[in-house]
């Protein structure tokens, strides 16, 4: 018996019938002969290109990490903000009632003097300057914090206004200490210097005479728009008249002390209020009316 042709298919092991093969042949030399996948060599150009897609992709991630941080610094900021503005208000406050309870004392020390109780009595307003700096020739010392209090129609003394002064204005004047001040406001013009601007001065210049009240002691108490006081002996004591200048509200302290942004009219007005005025305001309520109040005790938060 003749053997069986050979396959040309490996997976075949019992033959094959003639001519099995050849379609298979036919096929496999159909596959070997067809055109492989070209695989091309990267140009330079195409290399230029995907460096730049990486250098824009890194440059995205970069930008994108760096707004994360920005703002997760920025929220970092502003929630180490609020205490700090907290911390500022208690300190501006703590400063104004301080300034309150000085004043307080320096009317205490003014009341002592003869006819000052008469002075108040006529009185539209005071301004209390608790500290000033040393005077220096010619000009004046610069910087000082007052507290202005005027006398409402009624007869009851306002809330008080914070002021800065610049500086005092009084001639030769050398070597003087530093020391309290207080202008006892005689009339309206001078009430309303300091609610129409917010940065003025009190001088001749203003339209306003300023008398020192060492001079007008034992004469007439009728001259004069403003009153000085000093609670230093001997600081202006030799001049007839000073000038103040550079006033301005300080809208930092009135608003700190009232816990809230408060205007000159307002205050004065009585639209606000705080309980550490209340010993000023009888004091002062003491001595214009020529008797003695006895003061309601400072509340203590």
């Amino acid at each position: 018996m003749p053997s069986p042709p050979a396959c040309c298919c490996w997976r075949c092991r019992s033959g094959c019938a003639p001519g099995a093969a050849a379609p298979f042949r036919t096929r496999r030399r159909t596959l070997l002969t067809a055109s492989p996948l070209t695989l091309k060599e990267p140009t330079m150009e195409t290399r230029t290109d995907d460096a730049r897609l990486l250098r824009t992709a890194c440059a995205l991630v970069l930008l994108a990490a760096s707004g994360l941080a920005g703002a997760q610094a920025t929220t970092e900021r502003r929630a180490g903000d609020a205490p700090a503005a907290a911390t500022a208000d208690t300190r501006q406050e703590s400063s104004a009632i301080r300034h309150v309870a000085d004043a307080n004392a320096e009317v205490q020390k003014m009341l002592q003097e003869p006819r000052m109780r008469e002075l108040l009595q006529q009185a539209k307003g005071v301004f209390l300057v608790p500290r000033y700096g040393r005077a220096a020739l010619g000009v004046g010392a610069s910087g000082g914090t007052g507290v202005l209090l005027v006398k409402r129609a009624d007869g009851q003394w306002s809330d008080p206004v914070f002021y800065n002064i610049g500086g005092i204005s009084a001639g030769a004047q050398v070597g003087a200490e530093a020391g309290a001040i207080a202008l006892v406001l005689n009339n309206e013009k001078a009430v309303n210097r300091f609610m129409q601007k917010n940065q003025f001065s009190l001088n001749a210049g203003a339209g306003l005479t300023l008398v020192n009240w060492s001079k007008i002691a034992q004469g007439s108490l009728g001259d004069g728009d403003v009153v000085v006081w000093s609670g230093t002996r001997g600081l202006y004591g030799s001049l007839v008249s000073v000038g103040v200048s550079d006033i301005r509200h300080s809208e930092n302290l009135t608003g700190a002390y009232y816990r809230q942004t408060a205007t000159v009219a307002d205050v004065l007005a009585g639209k606000h209020s705080n309980p550490h005025s209340q010993t000023l305001k009888q004091t002062l309520a003491g001595g214009s009316s020529g008797s003695s109040v006895a003061p309601t005790p400072t509340p203590r938060y």
